[in-house]
């Protein structure tokens, strides 16, 4: 996470005594069923959400919620409980961007200070005070702003959307570095379907909504035996060709 990069880089990661985020706009809205707070707890333990195991997450959320301590980049443990210190602002909205989130920082000899930054899309994130334009550090081929933008240089060029993108990324990255990236998110995507296709129990953000994946995967592959994502899709789309399933609700 950028925020503690930061303090790290400045010598002061191990200086802070307390932590608050103050989250606006949809990351309030949203934040409970969208796993924002999670998300927020998991980044400021330091974790990498493309290599951090999936099935680690509950057992870690429900233990700094438990012990109220949270070890900041997994090195500087420090007070923190869920409840108190992140704090959903579901009316406040900030001028430059309504997705925010601001961290309050207390020193331990008593310095306060605050650093906000902003979700502006497509996957960006720019800190107050900073350009706060995502691509301006670049000249991209295909400068694109909006879907109509996208399909007039796909007619222009004759590329597929996939070529168009790839070319701007490219102005970023290697090629490589692109498609390892991107298969590394597909790989966290997997492991998250697979979790949330056998998980019971209900879905988190306070609405009592029960999970239905696991019941329906059940229904479908009944005693079909498999042990990993890959057996396990192939014995889905068997099952699904023999029986398909009512999709009702």
């Amino acid at each position: 996470m950028r925020f503690l990069q930061e303090l790290e880089a400045q010598g002061k990661l191990s200086d802070i005594r307390q932590v608050t985020v103050l989250l606006y706009g949809s990351l309030a809205k949203t934040g409970y069923g969208h796993g924002t707070d999670v998300a927020v707890q998991l980044g400021l333990a330091g974790d990498d959400p493309v290599t951090f195991d999936v099935n680690q997450i509950t057992p870690k959320i429900n233990d700094i919620r438990r012990t109220k301590k949270l070890a900041l980049a997994g090195k500087h443990e420090i007070d923190f409980d869920p409840v108190t210190n992140i704090d959903f602002l579901y009316e406040a909205s900030l001028p430059f961007h309504p997705n925010a989130l601001t961290f309050p920082v207390t020193m331990t000899n008593g310095e306060q200070t605050a650093t906000t930054y902003y979700s502006i899309g497509g996957g960006f994130v720019v800190k107050e005070g900073e350009n706060n334009s995502a691509g301006a550090q670049v000249d991209l081929p295909f400068p694109i702003d909006t879907a109509r933008q996208l399909l007039q240089w796909c007619i222009k060029t004759g590329y597929s959307i996939s070529e168009v993108v790839m070319e701007n990324e490219l102005a970023w990255r290697s090629e490589e570095d692109t498609r390892k990236g991107v298969m590394n998110i597909w790989r966290v995507m997997k492991e998250c379907i697979y979790r949330g296709s056998h998980t019971s129990g209900e879905l988190p953000g306070g609405l009592k909504v029960a999970r239905r994946a696991a019941a329906l995967n059940k229904r479908l592959l009944k005693d079909r035996t498999y042990n990993d994502y890959e057996s396990w899709i192939k014995r889905s789309a068997k099952a699904a060709v023999i029986l398909p399933i009512r999709w009702t609700g």
